[in-house]
């Protein structure tokens, strides 16, 4: 719970003496009207909280003078106050460390085949499925954007976008290393293989916002859906392929049969991707020691591991472990999900309030 009142009425104080004074310049008056505003909101809520906590006193002083006609009434009055409470504090906390900006965006996501060769590319397909399902009981839309499957209807990789509210929000600690360990439909001798996959959440961009890019630093390719070619090969040709030259990004779809189309869905896949770059070059400032978002696909970089022999999935981030691994590959990652979330509310509080900084 927050515990730092005095400090931010003092700041408040501070800003007021601060916004009287006829001298300051209109930035200076903007930037410090915006603080006043952002404080002035967090003290009414903690008028509010002030207000329920009284109540909750004045109910409980009720409820212990044991008048028996009245405790049914004041229980239920102690409730709801408790209640009011708890929604007061969780709208605290979200204002005083807000979620990431991107949380409320769609997403696309990357699954690629890391070590051990077919099955990874196999265990890519779960994945898919696996996050097909999720989107499904969220009632989010999902869409191929490109795939490169092998002969054993598995993936080498495959990039989706997943629409709907809060997909990134509730998805982006999926990227990292996967691992799974089961025995192998070829594997003769009945062993348990190990074997990997990487994942990259990317948070949709907004082009009018976040990203611009000049149709210069840009190369467009076209080539036949069931195969690259060579450029403009004839006028059936609609997969596309992007190269954004400044950085050597390479994006590619054909999944729809309209050239536009593609190179569409296309162009998202690369903002997104330089997006979340732009974005992990900001945190990493923040946090030199910070991870990459996949790191190499090596087996000893993990952030999950899928045990099929035991039905177990253990989710090295937050130490969970669950046995209904069969339950979570049909799409059940709430539990999961849950736990990443409330880890990312800790991590939230554990950051410095800017705004209490005395200039």
């Amino acid at each position: 719970m927050f515990d730092q009142w005095d400090q931010v009425i003092e700041k408040y104080d501070e800003l007021n003496e601060k916004l009287s004074q006829p001298a300051i310049d209109k930035k200076t008056r903007q930037t410090l009207q915006k603080q006043h505003s952002h404080l002035s909101i967090l003290l009414e809520m903690h008028k509010q909280l002030v207000e329920i906590e009284s109540s909750l006193t004045d109910v409980q002083e009720q409820l212990d003078s044991g008048d028996a006609e009245m405790q049914e009434l004041y229980q239920e009055e102690s409730t709801e106050l408790k209640e009011k409470k708890e929604e007061l504090l969780t709208q605290i906390d979200d204002y005083l460390f807000p979620p990431d900006k991107l949380d409320n965006r769609s997403a696309f996501i990357e699954i690629r085949a890391g070590a051990g060769g077919q099955e990874a590319a196999l265990f890519v397909a779960d994945l898919l499925r696996m996050y097909t399902a999720y989107a499904d009981l969220k009632r989010w839309n999902v869409s191929i954007i490109s795939a490169s499957e092998t002969d054993l209807k598995g993936f080498k990789e495959i990039v989706i976008h997943i629409k709907g509210k809060n997909v990134y929000g509730l998805l982006k600690y999926e990227s990292g290393v996967h691992r799974v360990q089961r025995v192998p439909d070829t594997e003769s001798a009945g062993r348990v293989h190990t074997s990997t996959v990487t994942v990259a959440v990317l948070p949709e961009a907004d082009e009018k916002e976040d990203v611009q890019i000049s149709p210069s630093d840009l190369r467009i390719d076209v080539y036949r859906a069931s195969g690259a070619g060579g450029q403009h090969v004839n006028t059936t040709d609609s997969a596309v392929r992007i190269t954004h030259l400044p950085t050597g990004v390479v994006v590619s779809c054909q999944d729809e049969r309209s050239q536009l189309k593609n190179k569409s869905k296309a162009m998202k896949v690369l903002q997104s991707r330089i997006l979340a770059a732009q974005k992990e070059k900001e945190e990493s400032e923040m946090s030199q020691q910070r991870k990459e978002l996949v790191g190499t696909g090596m087996r000893a970089e993990k952030v999950r591991t899928y045990n099929y022999p035991q039905n177990r999935v253990t989710d090295h981030q937050v130490n969970l472990t669950l046995k209904k691994l069969d339950q979570v590959m049909e799409g059940s990652m709430d539990d999961i999900v849950n736990a990443l979330q409330e880890r990312d509310r800790t991590d939230r509080k554990k950051k410095p309030l800017s705004f209490l900084k005395t200039d």
